[in-house]
């Protein structure tokens, strides 16, 4: 027998962090200043091997694959608290080793392959503070949610005292005889 599908699979693939409002101003601000110099070069660990694929002789001798290794705390140092379950839910993330690992083998040259990885671990980072970080609320959307709230409010209680009146048409007068 078959597990309910509701214990087998969350409804949600991270968890949902809590944020204070310091916590949301200040990576705000970091995602808005987020650059490709953001992140240090010397983050992570850098090696190379033979890549695979067409390309003859190249392929065999030069060590062209670039496979960049980042520890998790060191690169949690560089981005805020709100990112950090959606970088370990991402592609790259290693539980055993506990590190963001990126490869690229899409270039013949070593150099591009280097480029490319750090451009993969921004595309990453990028993406996640999109998914993480809310946008500032505009005063218009804000007003128009909280007139919406108050409509809803309304509904409720003239449904509730609807319902009442309901019960309350039901009971009959027992008067005694």
């Amino acid at each position: 027998m078959k597990a309910p599908l509701s214990i087998c699979r969350p409804y949600s693939t991270c968890p949902k962090v809590r944020a204070t409002d310091e916590d949301l101003c200040a990576a705000r601000h970091w995602f808005s200043a987020f650059n490709k110099d953001t992140i240090p070069r010397r983050i992570g660990n850098l090696s190379f091997a033979r890549s695979s694929g067409p390309g003859g002789q190249n392929v065999n001798k030069v060590s062209s694959k670039a496979t960049l290794r980042i520890p998790l705390y060191t690169l949690f140092a560089h981005v805020p608290p709100l990112l950090h379950p959606l970088i370990k839910s991402s592609r790259y993330y290693a539980q055993r080793s506990n590190e963001i690992i990126v490869q690229a083998d899409e270039s013949r040259k070593q150099s591009e392959n280097i480029e490319i990885c750090f451009e993969k671990l921004h595309n990453m980072l990028l993406q996640s503070g999109r998914e993480a970080i809310p946008r500032k609320t505009s005063p218009e959307k804000a007003k128009r949610v909280e007139v919406l709230q108050k409509i809803e409010v309304s509904r409720r209680k003239k449904s509730k005292q609807h319902h009442s009146m309901k019960k309350a048409s039901r009971k009959t007068c027992r008067f005694d005889d």
